[in-house]
Order: structure tokens, then C-alpha cells, then sequence
């Protein structure tokens, strides 16, 4: 099993001047304690179940190519971009150049956005929910047809590209995996059997939904000719490690029973990331004793 980190919070001691440097020893540390990944949120206002939307927020591209200059090994994507924000030829770019310039490490996290409040606030369209999925699947298959190479017109209901030319192309081979966010059984999960290499799951929906999930996930595979065994299945959920919260053989027991799933890639987020602390427990203990899971 893999195991990534997502940093959904810079609410950290020293206040907005420090956000820099505790995300660079943040990075620094989880790339050398042996993380496959590390993720940021695409949000411009924190969203509820994290704090209150005034807390500090960073644009996930710009942390993210920080992130890049200070590792060398861990991927890095968001979790996951709201389609909404971004036309998807920009993102196909900005996803590109990322990859370029980490040495073909990144990720494209994509989903149908949900943050009303946070769209409006800032002046993003934000169409009803059929649409975004509209634009969502559309966005896929731009995505696609600018990694592939193919410069040509692509004309959807809702998005219109003249020539999708994309120089330079990603470094990473065939080109950087897609994880399409959601739980949907119709749409989302359908698209990511289609377009995507990876699927993301909460683990706090607990392992009964999580299996039932994962086997609608199978028929829209087998409804689609595709292998089910080629989608990297992720979850995310948080690890608390302290006293009176967690400790390591929690996190591994865990770990444990959501591999017994089928899960191949569990990311979490960590409360109390910025003592670093909880780094090490991950460096010392957790990451080898799940690595053959």
C-alpha cells in the first residue's frame, strides 16, 4: 500500500509569514519519510469541514510548484480541482508545466466542484450540477486529446478549442495519471471507469460503502471493456497521531482493513502535520509496515 499526505490547512503557529517555511519542511520531511504522494485542495475560501472560510487558503498550482522545488521524489496533485475553475486547456497547461518542471511528478485530481459560497465569492460561474458534469466530462476528454498529442479542434456543448497544442508536452509516460474526486455512482464513478487511472473515496464512509462502491465502480468497468485492475483506488481520511488520539498500530490496523478492501493508495491528513512529529511515526513505522499490503 502507498500511502500519500493531503495538507488541507495552513492555520500554523507564526501566522501567514510562516506559511512558507512550514510547508517546505513539511514537504521536505514527507518526501524523505518514504509518502508516494502529496496533495493540496483546490480552494480559494477553507471550506467548512476544515474551519471557517477566512482562515488562510493557498491557490493549490502555486503550492503545489513550491512543493516541487523542495522535493524530489513524492507526486503532487490537488485534491481535486473543481472543473468550474479553470478552463480545461489552461489546466491541461498548468498541469503540464508541473509535471515538466518536478520531473514528471505530478498529478491531475479533478471533480464536478461543490463550493457554492466560495464561487460566488470570487466571482466563478457556477452552473447547476448537471452542467458541471457536463463540463467536467468534457474537460476530461480535452485533457486527453491535448496529452495524446493531438493538435486539432475539439468542439463540446460547453467548451470550444480551436487547436489543443500543448508544448511542452509532460515528462511523466504515458502522461500524468487523472484522479476524477467523487462518490457518484451514475456519473463520477462511470467517468472514471472511461477517462481516469484513479478514483478517491472517503474512508470515513466506512468499509460496507466503501465495498459497494468499489463494485459499481466494477460494472461501469465491465459495462465499458475496460480492466477494473487498471484504476488506482485511493482514499482519503485523517490520522491523528497523539496522545489520547491515535498511535501507529492504529493507523496500520486501519490501513489493514481498507487493503482487505481493495484500496492500493490511502492519503490522510494530518491535524497536528506542522509538529512534524507525526512524520516520523509515518517514516519510523507506518510506511514499512503497510508497503507490502
Amino acid at each position: 500500500m502507498k500511502i500519500g499526505l493531503q495538507i488541507p490547512s495552513f492555520t500554523w503557529p507564526g501566522g501567514d509569514a510562516a506559511i512558507g517555511q512550514h510547508l517546505a519542511e513539511i514537504g521536505q520531511r514527507a518526501d524523505e519519510a518514504g509518502f508516494a504522494s502529496l496533495w493540496v485542495m483546490d480552494h480559494f475560501f477553507q471550506i467548512q469541514f476544515a474551519g471557517p472560510a477566512e482562515d488562510p487558503m493557498l491557490e493549490g498550482y502555486s503550492a503545489l510548484s513550491f512543493l516541487a522545488a523542495v522535493t524530489r521524489r513524492v507526486t503532487l496533485g490537488t485534491l481535486v480541482t473543481g472543473v468550474i475553475y479553470r478552463y480545461p486547456g489552461i489546466l491541461a497547461k498548468t498541469v503540464s508545466t508541473l509535471d515538466v518542471l518536478s520531473g514528471g511528478r505530478a498529478w491531475l485530481g479533478i471533480g464536478a466542484g461543490w463550493y457554492e459560497r466560495e464561487a460566488k465569492g470570487l466571482g466563478t460561474p457556477y452552473p447547476p450540477l448537471k452542467e458541471r458534469f457536463e463540463q467536467l466530462e468534457e474537460a476530461l476528454q480535452i485533457v486527453l486529446q491535448m496529452w495524446a498529442g493531438t493538435v486539432a479542434p475539439f468542439e463540446g456543448k460547453h467548451f470550444h478549442l480551436a487547436e489543443t497544442l500543448n508544448q511542452p508536452q509532460p515528462v511523466r509516460k504515458p502522461r500524468p495519471p487523472i484522479m476524477v474526486g467523487g462518490t457518484g455512482e451514475q456519473k463520477t464513478l462511470r467517468m472514471v471507469a472511461q477517462y481516469a487511472d484513479a478514483c478517491n473515496l472517503f474512508d470515513r464512509m466506512g468499509a460496507d460503502t466503501i465495498r459497494h462502491k468499489l463494485d459499481v465502480l466494477k460494472r461501469h468497468c465491465e459495462q465499458l471493456g475496460r480492466p477494473y485492475e487498471e484504476i488506482e483506488v485511493t482514499t482519503l481520511g485523517t490520522a491523528h497521531i497523539a496522545p489520547g488520539a491515535q498511535s501507529a498500530d492504529d493507523i496500520i490496523t486501519h490501513c489493514k482493513s481498507l487493503a482487505a478492501l481493495g484500496v492500493h493508495h490511502a492519503i490522510f491528513n494530518m491535524p497536528n502535520v506542522s509538529e512534524l512529529a507525526p512524520l516520523t511515526v509515518f517514516k519510523e513505522q507506518i510506511i514499512p509496515a503497510v508497503a507490502d499490503l
